[in-house]
């Protein structure tokens, strides 16, 4: 098509070239705002009708079931045998678990030898108890079992 007969041609002395009223096809201003603005004002009906879980959310996540609240090092084992512990058959007992501790980590060392009861340990703990001739008992953990 020759440009002397396209539309544009005639519209070239227009305001707008064909776009209407004042302020037609113009920038993101036409619209009320880029993305998600006025969703709370002036688009509200576009967001209730276009994304109605706009203001909805993730259910809460479960929480982890291992949670760790207070836990003691082999460094503490000493202090500990003080406050909590006694000899049963010539053996240094210490039950952490009945003092209210849920995790024996493995930071420093320990000379004395203990038996100490605790529910979860890491295994440098391990180790360096028994490098010092203790052991560490750990309780029997609950099972599920599985009905067939």
């Amino acid at each position: 098509m020759a440009t002397r007969l396209r539309k544009t041609r005639r519209l070239r002395g227009g305001r707008h070239m064909g776009w209407g009223q004042v302020g037609q096809h113009r920038a993101s201003g036409h619209k009320g705002g880029l993305g998600i603005t006025g969703m709370k004002k002036h688009h509200r009906s576009t967001m209730i009708k276009e994304d109605p879980n706009h203001y909805g959310h993730e259910p809460p996540a479960v929480p982890h079931p291992n949670i760790i609240k207070k836990w003691a090092g082999v460094r503490d084992l000493d202090d500990l045998f003080i406050q909590f512990g006694k000899e049963e058959n010539g053996k240094k007992m210490i039950d952490l678990e009945s003092a209210g501790y849920d995790k024996l980590l493995g930071g420093g060392q320990t000379t004395n030898s203990y038996s100490v009861k605790i529910k979860q340990f890491t295994s440098l703990a391990e180790e360096k108890v028994k490098t010092a001739g203790g052991e560490i008992l750990q309780s029997p953990s609950k099972v599920k079992t599985a009905e067939a």
